[in-house]
């Protein structure tokens, strides 16, 4: 996996070295010697990830991080920070800045190569689905999507892997005040449970004698149900090399023991923020798309939805040799309505013919409303005789009962046209085209009917 990452520090020599260093892993490498220059070439390039130094004169790299973690258009860079501060506090401090790690100098290769992939990792697949989420949400003009999903809370619920139960007390103890935490010592019984989704993080020991948490981490990885959980990895000091690789195996984020309470609950909150956001990412995404296929007034999918899906059912009917019926139907003096009544009136009327077709179709049939007061209604595996059946069921529903608008009573009525394909001839549109000249004989023959016609 290579990356373009960009190092900022104000001495040279550092500079060449962490350079060099990448250069080797076949990173690309850009660099900056000030605040201002890295906060420019964010903004200007295209970067997969930020080491930033923290010693910086004019600008440190505190201020940077909140700078670039405050611009909607660098929030979602991934950002170390390198110093040679040490204690607790001064991660902590950096965490707090919106920073995603705090690496120590001098730092190893182990630990700077490990953080840097699995960094890169994350945003590839953060960026992936904020984009789709970007181009899907400009459809249906929802522009304010990205601003509300960064501005969410981190508290959430966690599970600890842990078989020290004073570790797992510990950590507890430290989070109960801002989420919900439960700990177990059996890693099966939640990597088979459904309900395991909801967690928003686990907390794994690595350190642990009853089961392997490099095993546990690839579990989580590779479930199709889990694989969203992001895991936080506590494990000892020395213990570089497992640590390295259970982030080679998924694991976002990790932290030495003994530890240090402010440092768990700032990289918890990092986790937790971080998931949600991308949990956000995907709800939007499928709202969103429902909303560009799908009909606002009616509930139905739209002409859109219909002309990208009839080719498919079409080619499905064709392999399976089974046969399709499409139907297309109109609300008969549906201007009159209007006319009479009003807009608001219409609106209520389509909306209790879209409830009113709903309920006269099969399971496997789908409804579309394709424009105006025009419905076309897909019948899977539906003959003509079927279909005729269908038709009729809908003209009764719509015609025996008047329709509620505003305490008054309306009569109305539906013609319809059927076609059912024929596989050698037909594609979508004339499939279309001949149930339309079907409603067309309907209408000219005195509506409240359905016609079918043959190929």
């Amino acid at each position: 996996m290579t990356a373009r990452i960009l190092i900022v520090d104000d001495m040279d020599v550092n500079l060449r070295l962490m350079q060099a260093r990448l250069t080797a892993e076949y990173f690309e490498v850009l660099t900056a010697t000030s605040g201002a220059d890295a906060i420019a070439i964010c903004e200007r390039e295209t970067i997969d990830l930020v080491l930033l130094d923290v010693m910086m004169p004019d600008m440190d790299g505190y201020e940077v991080c909140r700078r670039l973690k405050g611009n909607a258009r660098t929030r979602h860079l991934p950002i170390v920070l390198i110093t040679s501060l040490d204690q607790p506090a001064d991660r902590v401090a950096g965490l707090e800045a919106g920073a995603d790690d705090f690496l120590t100098k001098p730092v190893r290769d182990l630990q700077l190569f490990s953080r840097v992939r699995s960094l890169v990792r994350l945003k590839i697949l953060t960026d992936e689905l904020r984009i789709r989420t970007e181009t899907t949400a400009s459809l249906v003009a929802r522009h304010d999507v990205m601003a509300e999903l960064a501005g969410r809370a981190p508290s959430g619920r966690l599970m600890v892997f842990d078989d020290d139960t004073g570790l797992a007390s510990r950590i507890k103890r430290i989070l109960k005040t801002e989420h919900v935490v439960e700990a177990t010592r059996e890693p099966a019984a939640v990597l088979h449970d459904e309900a395991s989704s909801a967690y928003d993080l686990f907390v794994v020991n690595l350190a642990t004698a009853s089961y392997d948490g490099l095993r546990l981490c690839s579990q989580v990885r590779s479930s199709d149900l889990l694989r969203q959980v992001p895991i936080l990895l506590v494990s000892d000091f020395a213990d570089d090399v497992r640590t390295a690789k259970a982030l080679e195996l998924g694991a976002n984020d990790y932290l030495a023991s003994p530890l240090d309470r402010n440092e768990l609950l700032a990289r918890v909150r990092t986790q937790i923020k971080r998931k949600r956001y991308d949990d956000g990412l995907r709800q939007s995404l499928r709202e969103t798309i429902a909303l560009a296929v799908t009909d606002s007034l009616t509930g139905l999918n739209n002409r859109r939805f219909l002309e990208s899906h009839l080719p498919v059912v079409i080619e499905r009917a064709r392999t399976d040799a089974k046969p399709l019926s499409v139907l297309i139907a109109d609300i008969d003096h549906f201007k009159r309505i209007n006319d009479g009544w009003g807009h608001d009136a219409g609106d209520a009327v389509l909306k209790e013919f879209a409830a009113r077709l709903k309920d006269s179709l099969r399971a496997s049939d789908l409804a579309c409303r394709f424009g105006g007061e025009e419905f076309v209604i897909l019948m899977p595996e539906a003959d003509g005789r079927t279909a005729q059946i269908i038709a009729e069921r809908l003209r009764s529903l719509v015609a025996d009962a008047p329709f509620d608008v505003a305490g008054e009573a309306i009569l109305v009525t539906v013609s319809a046209g059927i076609a059912v394909l024929d596989p050698a001839t037909d594609d979508w549109e004339s499939l279309l085209k001949r149930a339309d000249r079907g409603l067309y004989e309907a209408k000219r023959n005195g509506r409240n009917q359905v016609v079918a016609l043959a190929a």
